[in-house]
């Protein structure tokens, strides 16, 4: 793959992110030669000379350029020019110039997939994983996966995950990977970050699914206020051609009018009659529900079955029923595929030798904790919901408080503990959650080693009592000083300690 400089030139021009090229000759806005690229990279350490470098990033130092350049680098991409014998061409926006030329160089590779993107504070896995379990009978094995915990570009390896949206630069390298594979859809979590610093700038969405939406991310170094987070998040409504919408998602109306002020085709699904395609429980062996339709047009009433509880997964499953079938999949691809989907950490349970149901899951905000801990007070009315639980170091400073609140409200008992602490005290953490919580007859406890916590919290639990471990679910790492620190993941854990401890 390839491009020439006059390439670059053209498609910055055209979506008027050009400023100047920068070079010996002067400051132009014509390129001084017609070298092609063989390569771009953002990381300096992996540059030579046919390699497009791009200077992005919140911690960007001059002094990667200039190592760049050592190694041969002839041209940059930046907002600003440096004093460094590269040409350098300057644009407006880093982050968006980057996505442009990155889906170039890649020859726009979503244009050879169907591309499926979910958005929403929780859910967002679940139901990129029941789409993706639906697809793989559509297509014969046939579909990728961008999601927040893994990732498969062949349809069946699968890697963990860095991003829950890559950078656009890696975004457009790894599509354009999956088409090699014989890939031909795509389902993928869309943050909003990923809008917010433009790592899907032009992206184009087949299907756009809009689950759900609650405050989450609101700190310094990500989203400063609710408004803005869900002002990103409803993007993805704007670059969809066509947008599934949750009926019970807080701020329907205004999702729903974002769609038709732009003309985008909006399917609304949920319990409610006002649906296009209304959500069902029904009584029986295993988790079952039906799918009606009201005014809609998609062959695809039918009763299905899932393996994770809780209404909430039903309604992930009838996105993904209803997304799969926007992009090709039939009534009995969706029942199948649905009743055999796992989703990695999610809802997995377990029984302890007393009698008490373990849930880990990893909810990891305000509304997934909340849907989460009553479910199971729901499930074990007689009993008290245990908790163990932590919040990220160095990011998402609001949901201490909110992990405070949904404790005040619905948990009995919580053990306080690590959840990738980064650079931060995981005690200091542990400290803001509880200075949340409201309910005085909340017991807490605090124990910063994870696995001591998990195994303190099944010895507490009686036979009428539901344990939660929240956060982790099956990630294999703790982030600990700016290190992923090898973890044996919570529901590795928790199986363990029921076998080998007989709890």
């Amino acid at each position: 793959m390839s491009f020439s400089l006059e390439d670059i030139r053209e498609l910055l021009l055209k979506e008027n992110l050009l400023k100047e090229f920068v070079s010996d000759q002067g400051w132009h806005l014509t390129a001084p030669t017609n070298f092609s690229f063989e390569n771009i990279s953002y990381d300096s350490r992996q540059v030579d000379e046919s390699t497009l470098f791009f200077c992005k990033g919140l911690n960007f130092k001059e002094a990667y350029l200039q190592s760049a350049v050592s190694q041969g680098l002839a041209y940059y991409v930046a907002e600003q020019p440096y004093e460094v014998s590269a040409v350098g061409i300057i644009v407006t926006d880093i982050r968006k110039a980057m996505a442009i030329l990155a889906m170039a160089f890649y020859d726009y590779p979503q244009q050879k997939l169907q591309v499926i993107g979910y958005t929403g504070t929780k859910g967002k896995t679940t139901a990129a994983y029941f789409t993706k379990a639906i697809l793989d009978h559509t297509t014969n094995n046939k579909t990728a996966l961008l999601s927040t915990m893994n990732t498969t570009l062949d349809g069946q390896t699968y890697f963990k995950s860095h991003l829950t949206t890559p950078e656009s630069l890696d975004l457009y390298r790894m599509m354009a990977e999956a088409v090699t594979n014989g890939m031909t859809h795509l389902v993928m979590e869309v943050s909003s970050q990923a809008y917010k610093t433009q790592r899907v700038y032009g992206l184009t969405l087949d299907v756009g699914i809009f689950l759900n939406i609650s405050p989450d991310h609101i700190s310094p170094i990500e989203h400063p206020t609710f408004d803005d987070y869900f002002y990103c998040k409803r993007q993805l409504i704007l670059n969809s051609k066509t947008v599934v919408l949750n009926h019970e998602s807080d701020y329907f109306k205004l999702l729903k009018e974002t769609a038709d002020l732009y003309h985008i085709p909006a399917i609304v699904y949920g319990r409610s009659p006002e649906t296009t395609y209304q959500v069902t429980s029904l009584a029986g062996s295993g988790h079952p529900f039906t799918l009606t339709s009201n005014q809609g047009h998609l062959p695809i009433e039918a009763e299905y079955d899932i393996l994770l509880a809780g209404g909430f997964n039903q309604e992930n499953a009838a996105s993904a029923i209803i997304a799969a079938a926007l992009t090709g999949a039939s009534i009995e691809d969706a029942q199948t595929g649905l009743k055999a989907a796992r989703v990695p950490g999610r809802m997995d349970q377990l029984v302890q030798h007393n009698g008490a149901h373990v849930y880990v899951d990893y909810a990891h905000n305000y509304l997934s904790l909340k849907t989460l801990l009553e479910f199971a007070k729901s499930e074990h009315p007689k009993g008290r919901v245990i908790v163990v639980l932590g919040s990220p170091g160095n990011k998402a400073i609001s949901r201490r408080h909110d992990f405070g609140s949904v404790l005040s409200e619905t948990a009995d008992v919580v053990f306080l503990t690590a959840d990738d602490p980064a650079f931060e005290d995981p005690q200091k953490i542990a400290d803001e959650i509880a200075e949340a919580i409201t309910n005085e007859a909340l017991l807490i406890h605090y124990e910063m080693d994870r696995p001591t916590a998990i195994e303190q919290a099944l010895a507490a639990s009686t036979a009428e009592d539901s344990v939660v471990i929240a956060g982790k679910g099956v990630d294999p790492y703790q982030k600990i000083n700016g290190e992923d620190v090898l973890y044996e993941g919570d529901y590795a854990i928790v199986k363990r300690l029921i076998e080998d401890k007989q709890l």
